[in-house]
């Protein structure tokens, strides 16, 4: 085992990076160690791909993503995340971001609750 525990969604990441409140505590209640902690590829290139990005923010974005394991976009994944859009009506990349949690088997951490929902009820099934 590699010791990953969740994947983080991009609203997760950016409110690390911006201390939001709601998101540290979500870190804290739960004990996150930044090495339990993976993104998808979709996330790496949303947070990279605001087009007001300062080159501060993207370093420090950089630097930030540097302490997690990054997981890249499979053919599983890919399947999951067809049949994930499927049934549910999701973005495309929210599908992506979750079939990566759901291929993964760790809890994906997201503000978006509807999208956590969403990914609970697709891992029982």
């Amino acid at each position: 085992m590699n010791g990953i525990k969740y994947l983080l969604d991009t609203n997760i990441i950016i409110g690390m990076y911006q201390r939001n409140p709601l998101v540290l505590e979500i870190i804290q209640t739960k004990r996150i160690a930044i090495n339990q902690c993976a993104y998808s590829s979709i996330t790496r290139m949303e947070l990279l791909s605001f087009p007001n990005i300062t080159e501060v923010e993207e370093q420090a974005i950089k630097t930030l993503l540097a302490l997690m394991t990054n997981w890249s976009i499979s053919p599983i994944i890919e399947d999951i995340a067809i049949d994930f859009r499927r049934r549910h009506q999701t973005k495309l990349p929210d599908s992506i971001i979750a079939a990566t949690a759901k291929a993964h088997q760790v809890e994906l951490l997201a503000l978006d609750k509807n999208l956590a929902n969403k990914l609970q009820l697709s891992m029982t099934n």
